[in-house]
């Protein structure tokens, strides 16, 4: 299957009745928000391309019912105020559906603003459960965090034999890692695991990790469980692997990009990771889609770029399904269900996604599915 026949039924057959007040030919407006800069740049990057090319190749084929979409996107740099300013712009503009933000701290930094407007979020990558199961204006294509963290502590429980785990978490993103270590903290525990310590480190350019890591290290637990965006692991694990080589090491999701491997470099050789992608996948629609991203951006897409494509495979195909005075959020809760890239994605009636979450391994450089 072509990548172009993946949105086959947004751009084709398919009647998409302006709202009142519009022209015809007045392109479809779709917003993104994510962070571009910074140390999670990697995530808000690759979000962005995956949407950018969905829409591309939407307005390629002839757009939603001879409509092309016209792409608005903003970098909320991973700060909460730049995110309420410019998620405020994009409300402005009265665009129905912005797709994003990429990390749960800045979810939940403009929802009350999203909430307050007409404006929908769908989000490609927020994981955090404090937006479980609420009749709210946010949607997402992705489990929360309680699959990825249960999975990590069975696997590594079952799998691995880790009995004891020293856990290093961001503060800049509470409502995803901390979070995300209850959730691993209740599945390890069930299984006779414990957590033997907890640290926490705030993001930034001056943060040193040599002396975490000697603490987490004399912890003396068997395993070290890292929760940070790409760029903090890599440096941790560095850390850990100067002063202990053959420690156990899982980390979060939220770090899998090709920019950990990237920045970690041999310090990445057996960390293990539960991740919604299967980089190993040879489906037709995976690997055309895998073409397609690396011909337009020269670089892989990771799971951020692919959770941005499978977004906005939804964004596209709900504006062009919709009847006349149907709101975006009643299109998609009403379809249910939407095939993305490798899954398919199945929404409940609050807007939360379910799919297949895999364990991965990093072995000679490369992210190797091992269940």
């Amino acid at each position: 299957m072509r990548c172009r026949s993946i949105i086959q039924l947004v751009v084709c057959g398919l009647l998409l009745l302006p709202p009142s007040g519009c022209q015809k030919n007045e392109p479809i407006r779709l917003g993104f928000l994510g962070g571009l800069s910074g140390r999670v740049a990697d995530l808000g990057v690759a979000g962005r391309n995956g949407v950018q090319l969905a829409v591309e190749q939407c307005n390629a084929a002839g757009g939603i019912a001879g409509r092309q979409v016209a792409l608005a996107v903003r970098d909320d740099e991973q700060n909460p105020e730049t995110a309420k300013r410019v998620a405020g712009e994009l409300i402005g503009q009265r665009i129905e559906l912005i797709v994003g933000p990429m990390t749960s701290s800045m979810a939940m930094a403009v929802m009350p603003q999203i909430n307050a407007s007409q404006t929908i979020l769908l989000s490609p990558t927020v994981t955090t459960v404090e937006l479980n199961g609420q009749d709210d204006n946010f949607l997402r294509v992705i489990s929360d965090t309680s699959n990825y963290a249960s999975k990590s502590a069975r696997y590594l429980y079952q799998k691995l034999g880790s009995r004891s785990v020293a856990a290093i978490f961001d503060n800049s993103n509470r409502s995803y890692s901390e979070g995300w270590l209850n959730d691993f903290r209740s599945a390890f525990e069930a299984q006779g695991g414990k957590i033997v310590l907890t640290k926490t480190f705030q993001s930034g350019r001056d943060t040193v990790f040599q002396p975490v890591a000697r603490e987490l290290l004399a912890s003396q637990a068997d395993t070290v469980l890292i929760i940070s965006g790409a760029v903090d692991s890599a440096l941790i694990c560095q850390q850990i692997r100067k002063l202990s080589p053959r420690m156990r090491i899982g980390m979060s999701e939220w770090a899998s990009t090709e920019r950990f491997i990237e920045l970690a470099g041999t310090a990445a050789e057996g960390v293990v990771v539960a991740q919604f992608m299967d980089r190993n996948d040879t489906s037709p629609r995976y690997r055309n889609f895998l073409t397609a991203y690396r011909a337009r951006f020269s670089q892989d897409p990771g799971f951020a770029g692919m959770a941005g494509y499978d977004a906005a495979l939804v964004a596209l195909e709900a504006f062009a399904i919709r009847k006349e005075g149907e709101k975006l959020k009643q299109a998609i809760l009403g379809k249910g269900s939407f095939q993305g890239v490798q899954q398919t994605l199945v929404f409940d009636t609050s807007g939360d996604a379910d799919r297949n979450t895999f364990m991965a391994v990093i072995l000679n450089g490369q992210y190797v599915t091992v269940n």
